[in-house]
């Protein structure tokens, strides 16, 4: 069995490394991922590229059309479906860990982290930014005792994560994602986890609507656009 295990553990590898890309937003909705380029990058034969594509197509980090990968281009039906489920367990999560959050020495890596993000927001370096969100994530996290839920609550920011590469460079959308982060924080220093869930949720539900702003895909301006369309191909015809 010994002649197995490298090409799985290689296959995780080149997953691994290109849902780091995707997270980065270095690949861009639409693009499309080919076999051949990507194990040539990595080094690979494109057998465990093929894996790792096909894997991270089945989470819905990938589309599949025609043999061929693509980043995904989401619309707002799409935001909505992935900040449904969001709403319904990462407040359930980080409830689960307020008890010990009230230790400071178990809060710091979350202390540290939005100290990191509002010293990013100040001079305007979304890419810290970002990092620094992702590792207050990370750290609360690290403190859910499920790690099936865990798992899910990754995958889940995870489709969202290229949409955050494309706003957080706007000052407005750091503001709200910053305060957010506060609030939940604060809410986990006091031990108070009926308040940290409200927190998480509603820095989801705002994460949402300033993203969905961002991206221009508000229901009235999609209508719009699409009455618009109609009345250009009416006069056309």
């Amino acid at each position: 069995m010994q002649p197995l295990e490298r090409p799985q553990a290689l296959a995780e590898q080149v997953y691994r490394a290109l849902r780091e890309r995707l997270r980065s937003g270095a690949i861009g909705a639409g693009q499309p991922l080919q076999e051949v380029s990507v194990a040539a990058q990595l080094g690979v034969s494109r057998t465990p590229v093929r894996e790792a594509m096909a894997r991270l197509a089945s989470e819905g980090l990938l589309d599949t059309r025609a043999r061929s990968f693509t980043v995904p281009q989401l619309a707002l039906s799409d935001v909505d479906d992935i900040y449904e489920v969001r709403f319904l367990i990462e407040p359930a999560a980080v409830r689960r860990i307020a008890a010990r959050t009230a230790d400071a020495a178990v809060r710091a890596p979350l202390q540290a982290a939005l100290a990191d993000a509002a010293a990013a927001h100040r001079t305007g370096d979304a890419a810290a930014f970002a990092e620094a969100n992702v590792r207050f994530r990370q750290a609360w996290l690290a403190l859910v005792p499920n790690p099936r839920l865990v798992r899910m609550i990754a995958l889940y920011a995870d489709h969202m994560q290229q949409i955050r590469a494309l706003t957080l460079g706007r000052a407005r959308v750091r503001e709200i994602v910053l305060r957010g982060l506060a609030r939940i924080t604060a809410a986990l220093a006091a031990g108070d986890s009926d308040a940290a869930a409200d927190a998480v949720l509603e820095h989801l539900r705002q994460a949402r609507l300033a993203f969905i702003e961002a991206l221009g895909l508000q229901p009235g301006r999609a209508a719009g656009a699409s009455r618009a369309r109609r009345r250009a191909r009416t006069a056309a015809s």
